[in-house]
């Protein structure tokens, strides 16, 4: 099937619009208990030939997966087939201006809410920023559901891995999930019972595993 980019998509708002939580009205992702045998990342849906063993992680660089916000049902359409898909991962870091960081925490949202919408299983993925975003950062997440979250780049420094730590236990206060896939080195004062390490396959072992 072939799609038409729709030239006046208005953020997609022209597809569906969603209720939304807080003082931005982020789309709200209900909460799922399922939790999948194993996550491949976005680049690999399309050379996937068995996508119905697999969920699918979006904690790839931006660009990789920047299309599907631009062409959402053709995407959906090729996510449908796979166990389930985590909630869309684009970046907001701390030092982007703070609309920058609503407005992809929007996407993100947006995205997860229409995808559960049109029958497929989401995974919410969370995100959250410094002490100063924790008042809006968790709006539209979901409490006591399976999530997934990603330490990726945040172990570096001293700063980063103290304001990781300090929102993974916002996020756990805040919505207290029932399982936390962990994409990442888990740092010692987050080591958490409900954490379920995502496996971080080698390259030549992840495509063989999809052929």
């Amino acid at each position: 099937m072939i799609y038409r980019q729709t030239r006046n998509a208005y953020e997609n708002l022209n597809r569906e619009m969603f209720p939304g939580a807080g003082e931005y009205d982020i789309p709200q992702i209900q909460p799922t208990h399922y939790v999948p045998d194993q996550l491949i990342g976005f680049n690999y849906v399309k050379t996937c030939r068995t996508p119905e063993r697999f969920g699918v992680h979006f904690f790839v660089d931006d660009y990789q997966f920047t299309r599907i916000w631009q062409q959402p049902e053709y995407w959906t359409d090729k996510l449908s087939p796979f166990a389930c898909v985590c909630s869309p991962d684009f970046s907001g870091y701390i030092d982007f201006p703070k609309a920058v960081r609503v407005y992809q925490r929007f996407k993100n949202h947006w995205l997860g809410a229409y995808w559960q919408l049109k029958g497929l299983t989401v995974i919410p993925t969370i995100q959250w920023g410094d002490e100063c975003d924790f008042d809006w950062c968790f709006d539209g997440d979901p409490m006591h559901s399976t999530v997934a979250v990603s330490s990726v780049g945040t172990q570096l420094r001293p700063e980063s891995r103290r304001i990781f730590s300090l929102g993974f236990h916002e996020m756990l206060h805040r919505l207290r999930p029932s399982k936390i896939l962990f994409y990442g080195q888990v740092p010692e004062d987050c080591a958490d019972e409900r954490i379920i390490r995502i496996p971080a396959f080698q390259e030549k072992h992840r495509r063989a595993q999809c052929l």
